[in-house]
């Protein structure tokens, strides 16, 4: 599974960096709604929430499944702006059904609506329909966008702005010379060592692929986009790790939001890998002997006497493992000793739970 996006004919100089104030206020509104996937920023989480409003958190909570288990794409400017005044502009210029097909498409379904709840009495029952099963926060910002849009973006774009005076432009302040330093890290990658060194630098879970036509995002999902005349902008966060955020709605730029490699973040593991490690210790006769290699090094005949069963049959399953990347293997002298690499298991789960999280 994977997020390709097309870059067939579409030059370099159209494939950007650069740091956008919306998008990162999105995370950051993530972070809050969602303190356990970014457990790094408890800290700022508890004390940021704990300093807001009353009167704004509650306005948070209505808006929040805008931005809580899905990033509403309103979010993810693919034409960055230098402040989040210009961004909101930006937003103020798109039309409503545009708007409203991106606000609804997380408000109540991933399918996007069409035709237009706006003009189609059909639409406006069904997506009513299924923000009511979401709750009723998101019915009644169903109702609201559906019966005045206009009053509904003035209030939502008034949100923006008081969340800007209450944490954002203070956190802003703190990252931008960051994520300005990365774009143009990025930027220089891609002018001197070419695109394939700039997409490993992004990420290790970006690639280019396909002789170079395709940029694939190793994700638990399948998607596609097309980068052609429009071109195609990658955006850094400070706030946004374990998620690699795509935007991918046909009729709009696509755009990469990628978080800030830092050395007390650990490197992504491919989606595959982190599979196959799951497959390789579900099997029963592996995570028996799993226990035994677990407590330190042993061969094969070894195991094969421990366990009551054939030395090949023990190797066909030691190279399952080593073949997942479980076992560390040593040489003495005639014998080759095999033991479990503790620091990988260890990993797994949080891999595992990065995995989904991206």
């Amino acid at each position: 599974m994977s997020v390709e996006i097309d870059i067939t004919g579409l030059p370099h100089e159209r494939i950007l960096f650069n740091p956008s104030p919306l998008a990162e206020l999105g995370a950051m509104l993530h972070v809050l709604a969602e303190p356990g996937h970014h457990p790094g920023l408890h800290g700022w989480a508890t004390a940021t929430a704990s300093g807001l409003r009353p009167d704004l958190a509650d306005r948070l909570t209505e808006a929040d499944f805008l931005w809580r288990s899905a990033r509403s794409d309103l979010l993810l400017p693919a034409v960055p702006r230098a402040t989040l005044a210009e961004e909101l502009d930006d937003l103020d210029r798109m039309d409503d059904e545009k708007f409203v097909a991106a606000a609804f498409e997380v408000t109540c379904s991933s399918e996007r609506p069409e035709p237009s709840p706006l003009v189609d009495a059909g639409q406006r029952v069904r997506v009513r329909e299924l923000s009511a099963a979401r709750g009723p926060r998101q019915a009644q910002f169903t109702d609201r966008m559906l019966e005045d849009p206009p009053a509904l973006r003035a209030w939502l774009r008034r949100l923006l702005e008081d969340c800007e005076e209450a944490f954002f432009a203070d956190n802003w302040q703190r990252v931008r010379v960051q994520l300005s330093t990365d774009a143009r890290h990025k930027a220089d990658l891609l002018r001197r060592k070419g695109l394939a060194e700039a997409m490993a630098a992004v990420s290790t879970a970006v690639s280019l692929r396909a002789g170079g036509t395709r940029i694939v995002l190793d994700k638990l999902q399948n998607g596609r986009a097309t980068a052609h005349g429009d071109g195609l902008t990658f955006i850094p966060t400070a706030f946004g790790w374990p998620h690699l955020i795509v935007l991918n709605r046909p009729g709009w730029q696509p755009m990469v939001q990628y978080p800030v490699a830092t050395p007390e973040l650990p490197k992504g593991t491919a989606l595959q890998l982190v599979q196959h490690r799951m497959e390789a210790l579900a099997h029963p006769v592996r995570m028996r002997l799993c226990r035994t290699l677990a407590r330190g090094p042993h061969t094969t005949s070894e195991l094969a006497t421990v366990f009551g069963l054939t030395p090949p049959e023990v190797s066909r399953h030691i190279a399952v493992m080593k073949k997942a990347g479980l076992l560390t293997t040593r040489r003495r002298g005639r014998y080759v000793l095999h033991q479990l690499d503790l620091p990988v298991v260890a990993r797994l789960g949080s891999d595992f739970l990065e995995t989904v999280l991206r």
